[in-house]
């Protein structure tokens, strides 16, 4: 991995901050592009909540947290389940990046016979955590793991990333409300909060806010941070680590389809939606991609 050597360290001087988030940005537009590529090649998948924490991802992956290829079965790494398990092809392109898996094989998404299906499966890809997918059930087992290295008496971190409509399951909160009770302070939930879920607006759909009260009701730490700002994010990471006695939760604010300009804000491009090629060309042309590059990525 590209920055080993600042992770869990405490936050560096301030040209060093900018390395490290130029870093990460390079690899949240790698994974945006990657993920539309296999989701085009798939003629399947979700890419509007995909695309919206790429930078959470790139940010985890790259200085937070302490998990190698090396290393995937230390009792010692951290732990990062994805709760919102559609959002797997961001999840396979950070790992790819990162050298978790190849990178063109990880294009491979929801192939007969491929380990990159359309949610992560623990028994396929040995650096995933747990299969997830039933919304709310992800969080829970991250829960599960937090409290497990308390009572080993044991450092790392739990990290899990949720989307906003899981917000609405009821498994949710029984969750959160357990961890609470029991100090987990060595848990970290992130909410990728684009506002849009399968068929419309949150708020359309059963509105959720205050989030942010409710979370502080149930006895977390909340953070609200621009989910785009990937020194906001780092910063913001620090700071949940040192939290003490309660689980902390940084509630996210994103865009749904971001960096591709037509899905951008469009409950639409949820999913499961297929790709036209002309459809993935402009995407990835308008994140940069050279002729070249495209190639590569759609033909290989």
């Amino acid at each position: 991995m590209t920055n080993v050597a600042v992770l869990k360290q405490p936050i560096p001087a301030v040209s060093t901050i900018t390395d490290i988030e130029s870093q990460i940005a390079e690899a949240a537009l790698y994974t945006r592009k990657h993920l539309i590529a296999a989701i085009y090649r798939a003629t399947s998948g979700h890419p509007g909540g995909a695309l919206s924490c790429a930078d959470i991802m790139a940010a985890l992956f790259g200085a937070e947290l302490n998990i190698w290829p090396s290393s995937i079965n230390s009792p010692h790494r951290d732990r990062f389940v994805l709760s919102k398990g559609h959002a797997c092809p961001t999840l396979y392109a950070i790992a790819a990046w990162h050298g978790f898996c190849d990178k063109k094989e990880a294009l491979t998404l929801r192939r007969l016979g491929s380990k990159f299906q359309g949610h992560p499966h623990v028994r396929d890809l040995p650096w995933v955590e747990t299969s997830t997918g039933s919304l709310g059930q992800g969080f829970s087992v991250a829960m599960g793991m937090a409290m497990g290295l308390k009572m080993q008496r044991l450092r790392p971190r739990v990290y899990t990333l949720l989307g906003d409509g899981e917000m609405q399951e009821g498994s949710v909160w029984e969750t959160a409300m357990c961890a609470a009770h029991h100090k987990l302070d060595n848990l970290c939930a992130i909410i990728d909060y684009n506002k849009m879920q399968s068929d419309a607006l949150n708020a359309d759909i059963c509105g959720l806010e205050p989030l942010a009260d409710k979370w502080r009701a149930f006895g977390w730490t909340v953070f609200e941070i621009d989910g785009h700002n990937i020194g906001e994010i780092l910063s913001t990471l620090h700071l949940a680590a040192s939290t003490r006695e309660r689980p902390s939760v940084i509630i996210a604010h994103t865009i749904k389809g971001k960096g591709v300009p037509y899905m951008e804000g469009s409950p639409a491009w949820h999913g499961s939606v297929k790709l036209t090629r002309e459809q993935t060309e402009t995407a990835l042309v308008a994140m940069g991609s050279t002729p070249e590059e495209i190639k590569e990525f759609l033909d290989a």
